[in-house]
């Protein structure tokens, strides 16, 4: 981005104020957890099947519209394009190249205009020229490498965002091979520096991928059915390289193949051979799954040193506190408050601003449930209170919200796939609720399951599972949902594909997500990417 561009960017984003603007709203997870696969969490995936039996080498063109995919039955390529940016669920197939020999690993120059396929018939690297950007139909033969001297078996392969490097790996030894470039991006010119051995970790490197400043190495190993972590104390030597951490795949796949990271680490894609089919991963989110692995829905205290999850699971609340507020990567477990007497399908979650009062929602009982507690923000002090009916105006209520003065309630409703607001003639006392009105929003969202006030009741936002995201509308009277119109949505998929959570810090910067396909909690930041 130039200078200019960058500084009109901003002057929009200031005057429009990025603040509760999904707009300007981007996936922001703590640095500690980006590239980091202990926070790695199982999300979707897609069958390639319909195209080929024996997937191996996958790549992504930056923006993550388009998927490639080399098929060493099929020996062939296949290109898709993705509906979704990086929501590998939203792929659908374009077309195919055909290779006369065996691909495996695959890669592209940054631009588009360069492909390079392994291939472990011939042991060698092969570099074609594309007419066109990322069309693999321009695709023509330019050079090779052969790299059997090293490895008789190449799969995995990757390039120095440069082109002054080339990494190789493949079964038939256990190294991760370096070679250097003499010519970037011209594989003819490659020489082989070194290798770096996993076998200690496996021993069968099926994929490699490194971060974009060359500090962390990726491998997919087939013998641990894991993807292993590697810290290079210098960049891109793969002779500083160690181990550092791993992530287990197996229940996703037996047969692991490549391996491919988004661009700023918040997620990663498998090819699975024995189901031949893509995994997607995600990384950056805070997992509630020792806790619950049914999660619904997240609250959190006003300083965001609290956060509070409730789950379908244990029907319970689970508590939480984060040592740095706000930042999800500093929280830690403290306990648990079981609702399942009152409600065996609790859906939202909400406290009084003072934290003296929990407010529940529920399925199997349509209605919402009330506790006190003795000391503020510990739910372990809370006790019931009573209970309001919602049945009349939804059969399967999820989210919940109330205006912060406490005398208005608003309920989002599956059944009505609506929202539902009353008024509360005594404030925060449910039993003085009566119904007011609602609000359709089937045109954006025919399953929602949380909703989200901004403090001054202007905006409303709804979580739901239908669109997999987060849509804003405007109240030109606040508070008051009949006068809501939709300004816009925010896709979450890439994070999770079942969104039910959904809570701001009360400025508006941040945005918090939770979803029951990673049960995790997701961070996102409301102003301008860095």
């Amino acid at each position: 981005m130039s200078v200019i561009s960058k500084l009109s960017t901003m002057a929009a984003a200031n005057s429009a104020n990025p603040a509760w603007d999904l707009a300007y709203a981007y996936y922001d997870p703590p640095a500690t957890l980006a590239w980091n696969i202990s926070s790695a969490a199982s999300n979707t995936a897609f069958s390639l099947a319909g195209q080929g039996a024996s997937p191996i080498g996958i790549f992504f063109k930056p923006d993550g519209t388009k998927m490639y995919v080399t098929d060493s039955a099929g020996i062939e390529v296949n290109e898709y394009n993705l509906l979704t940016p990086w929501v590998v669920n939203t792929a659908i197939y374009s077309q195919r190249l055909a290779i006369g020999t065996n691909p495996t690993g695959i890669f592209f120059k940054e631009d588009g205009t360069r492909m390079y396929l392994a291939d472990y018939g011939a042991d060698r690297v092969y570099e074609y020229t594309l007419s066109t950007a990322w069309d693999i139909s321009t695709a023509s033969l330019a050079a090779s490498i052969s790299v059997s001297a090293k490895e008789t078996f190449p799969i995995g392969l990757f390039f120095k965002p440069d082109g002054t490097k080339m990494y190789v790996c493949g079964t038939s030894s256990t190294d991760v091979n370096e070679y250097n470039l003499s010519t970037a991006w011209d594989v003819s010119t490659a020489v082989f520096s070194q290798a770096f051995d996993v076998s200690s970790l496996g021993g069968s490197p099926q994929g490699v991928f490194f971060k974009p400043d060359g500090t962390k190495m990726y491998v997919s190993e087939n013998i641990g059915d894991d993807v292993n972590e590697y810290d290079l104390s210098t960049a891109w030597d793969i002779s500083t390289a160690v181990f550092s951490r791993s992530f287990s795949v197996a229940n996703q796949t037996n047969v692991p193949r490549c391996i491919y990271f988004k661009s700023d680490g918040s997620g990663f894609f498998v090819i699975g051979n024995d189901s031949d089919s893509v995994f997607q991963y995600t990384l950056g989110g805070f997992s509630v799954a020792a806790q619950d692995t049914t999660p619904r829905s997240l609250f959190f205290d006003p300083d965001g040193t609290k956060m509070y999850i409730i789950g379908g699971a244990g029907l319970d609340v689970n508590e939480y506190s984060l040592s740095t507020a706000w930042d999800i990567s500093t929280t830690s477990y403290v306990r648990v408050f079981s609702v399942g007497t009152q409600d065996n399908a609790p859906r939202g979650i909400f406290f009084k601003p003072d934290g003296t009062k929990m407010y529940v929602v529920g399925a199997t009982g349509q209605d919402v449930n009330e506790y006190s507690l003795s000391a503020a923000w510990n739910i372990s002090t809370a006790s019931y209170v009573r209970v309001f009916s919602v049945s009349a105006q939804d059969t399967s209520p999820r989210g919940i919200f109330f205006k912060p003065d406490g005398t208005k309630m608003y309920i989002a409703g599956a059944a009505g796939q609506d929202v539902n607001e009353y008024s509360l003639s005594t404030a925060w006392d449910i039993s003085a609720a009566s119904y007011a009105q609602n609000f359709s929003i089937s045109a954006q969202e025919t399953s929602p399951y949380d909703i989200f006030f901004k403090d001054d009741g202007t905006k409303m936002y709804v979580v739901g599972t239908s669109g997999d995201d987060v849509n804003e509308y405007s109240l030109s009277t606040a508070w008051d949902i009949s006068t809501a119109s939709y300004v816009q949505n925010f896709a979450v998929a890439a994070q999770d594909a079942n969104p039910v959570g959904l809570f701001f810090k009360d400025d508006g910067t941040k945005m918090y997500v939770i979803g029951y396909s990673t049960d995790a909690v997701y961070q996102y930041t409301l102003g301008e990417q860095p």
